[in-house]
């Protein structure tokens, strides 16, 4: 195991471990923005039946053929046809149906003509009435043809595509009530440190509230698992390595944050490395350098930073993609655009920097700023930040005007810039 990687093999790393949840059956609203596991078949032709696409008059599109205003065109009308009704009849040479906007074609009728460009006598449509017209129209005219989007059989959702709000109407008009989609993962999220206190408490003078746990929940909510947090472990190998075993057995997923590095106090890499394989330490990235990774009974554990700011990045990073993959989901990068630096940026660090920053478009191109606090302390500044501006390897220092990758926080992995 190297000491250090760079974030794409510690990505690559942990996806390879990343393995499917089960599939479960799921009702079509609690499938939005979800994957399906399986193709989906339409039971049905979408649309049944060939329909009006408009209010008008069903007729045969040769009565009309030479109508013209100089010569117009007058067809007897059988009677009136609204959505949800049938015509028994037949519309036979010189007949015409007043009909509305999704009712079905009557057997015999070829075409229909809006309603707007129809003279009606007397301005009504009851059984032996004239209809005159003063155009031709073209076959199947203003007609929604049966099976038109699908017909019964075809495959109306691939394996993996998400179910969208359109989406969901797409199936529930094939008759389709329930999808497979893979369970969401469960993820148990602990914060580590004898100096913590639950957000409820008064800390003390040497406490400090439990401020991670509840950002890496929203976070693995974000993402589409479930999260628990989990009670805080104080400073002990032999309590973290507890909560690890019993985690692992009930999880898909564990995320600790705090006691990643090396110190006296920090356990979590001896803990996996103890419980199962541990296969990653460290990170070459700031925030987030100390970033722990293994298995423990085939449970993936993440070893994320007390730092706010480095164990939010770790998990946009790492965890997230992960929790991604597991749920079927193909896009696993955020999206990024390349923008303009407001500022000045002097490396002094040869890590690659991830900036808390905001990132604005002016016409055809993208400006950044970075936050002016950039420490790993600080939640505030992800709050008010919108991208993380990327600042390669090395201590080349950038300037203002030079363009640097910003990932988007809070954008779908599958937008499109």
């Amino acid at each position: 195991m190297r000491e250090m990687i760079s974030p794409e093999e510690a990505k690559s790393l942990v996806l390879a471990e990343a393995q499917p949840t089960e599939v479960e059956t799921c009702s079509l609203i609690e499938a939005l923005g979800r994957p399906v596991a399986e193709k989906v078949l339409s039971t049905c032709d979408v649309a049944p039946f060939a329909h009006s696409a408009m209010d008008g008059y069903a007729l045969r599109c040769a009565d009309i053929a030479h109508a013209s205003s100089e010569h117009p065109v007058s067809l007897r009308v059988l009677g009136e046809l609204a959505a949800g009704d049938w015509f028994d009849g037949e519309v036979q040479a010189g007949q015409c149906v007043r009909i509305m906007t999704g009712a079905p074609l009557p057997q015999g009728a070829d075409s229909v003509v809006k309603f707007e460009i129809v003279k009606a006598d007397a301005g009504t449509a009851q059984p032996g009435t004239q209809a005159i017209f003063s155009a031709p129209t073209a076959l199947r005219s203003n007609i929604r043809e049966a099976g038109e989007e699908a017909k019964q059989g075809d495959i109306v959702m691939s394996t993996s595509e998400i179910v969208n709000p359109a989406g969901l109407g797409f199936l529930a008009s094939c008759g389709v009530s329930s999808v497979r989609v893979h369970k969401k993962p469960r993820v148990a999220i602990i914060s580590i440190g004898s100096e913590l206190v639950d957000i409820a408490s008064t800390p003390t003078r040497a406490q400090i509230r439990n401020s991670n746990a509840y950002a890496l929940s929203a976070s693995a909510l974000e993402a589409g698992a479930v999260a628990d947090i989990r009670p805080i472990v104080h400073d002990s190998l032999d309590d973290l390595k507890k909560e690890i075993e019993y985690c692992t057995s009930c999880y898909d997923v564990v995320v600790t944050s705090g006691g990643a590095s090396n110190g006296d106090f920090d356990f979590i890499k001896p803990a996996i490395d103890s419980l199962g394989t541990l296969m990653m330490t460290t990170v070459n990235m700031r925030p987030g350098k100390a970033v722990a990774f293994g298995l423990v009974h085939d449970v993936p554990v993440f070893g994320l930073p007390g730092n706010p700011a480095a164990a939010y990045v770790s998990f946009e990073m790492f965890v997230r993609p992960t929790l991604r993959k597991m749920q079927g989901y193909t896009c696993l990068e955020r999206g990024f655009v390349w923008a303009h630096l407001d500022v000045d940026v002097k490396k002094r660090d040869p890590r690659r920097i991830y900036l808390r920053a905001r990132v604005r478009r002016e016409g055809d191109s993208y400006y950044v700023s970075p936050a002016q606090n950039q420490s790993s302390g600080l939640f505030g500044v992800i709050q008010c930040s919108n991208c993380l501006a990327t600042i390669p390897e090395g201590l080349e220092s950038k300037h203002a005007g030079d363009k640097v990758k910003c990932i988007l926080l809070g954008v779908s992995e599958d937008s499109v810039f």
